[in-house]
């Protein structure tokens, strides 16, 4: 170690002192995290009140932690939870093993699992850090009915999907409009129509004219009979 040293380390610590503090009033002020933080999860909701999750147990598998424990079970048309054919009958996730690490949530079909900004998880026992579907379901919003009920939105399983107004885009053009195409559905026709065009333009413009053929208009224009 050189003689200049402790100087050089010193003046890291004269640098750093006459900077304005940054001080955290939490817990007496609220934390604020990252608009991703990944916080508790939360099983969502449909807009009528019905439950995304259809008990698939993807979420358990991709866990890496294995703290998550899903038992499906299948809908009936007087017992309804999910608009689909089965819903979660059970769902815990142990915060004893989570990592918070968000695989379960990518893993998700449905987007059913998400994760929350929520971070206060502490607790006095090993069995409340053992959260149930109950602790983790979202709450009712204005307009949701708790299940279980009837799906209430669209007139079949497909309409229901595909048919609300937030899965159609906001510039469809009159006369395209398909209520159950959806937004990737009126994607692909758009696309499969503009590649269509482009094929019909391009023939036309390197199509000959033969023996009394029709010629393009474009080619036609500033020609003198």
């Amino acid at each position: 170690m050189g003689l200049l040293d402790p100087i050089a380390g010193f003046g890291v610590t004269f640098k750093t002192m006459f900077r304005k503090t940054f001080t955290q009033a939490y817990p007496e002020a609220p934390k604020v995290t990252a608009p991703r933080f990944h916080g508790r999860h939360q099983l969502n909701r449909w807009p009528d009140g019905l439950e995304k999750c259809v008990g698939c147990e993807l979420c358990a598998w991709a866990c890496p932690a294995d703290a998550i424990y899903v038992e499906g079970a299948s809908n009936r048309d007087e017992e309804r939870f999910s608009p689909g054919e089965r819903y979660g009958r059970v769902y815990q996730i142990n915060y004893l093993r989570c990592i918070l690490c968000g695989l379960c949530i990518e893993a998700c079909p449905t987007r059913a699992l998400t994760m929350t900004n929520e971070f206060e998880l502490a607790d006095d026992s090993r069995q409340k850090l053992i959260y149930e579907k109950s602790d983790l379901l979202a709450p009712l919003l204005p307009g949701m009915t708790a299940p279980p009920h009837e799906r209430q939105l669209g007139d079949s399983e497909r309409a229901y999907f595909l048919g609300l107004p937030e899965t159609r885009p906001v510039d469809l053009p009159q006369g395209t409009g398909n209520p159950n195409l959806g937004l990737a559905g009126w994607k692909d026709k758009k696309k499969k129509a503009k590649a269509e065009a482009e094929l019909a333009r391009k023939g036309a413009a390197v199509a000959p004219a033969v023996d009394g053929g029709d010629v393009p208009a474009e080619h036609t224009q500033g020609v003198r009979e």
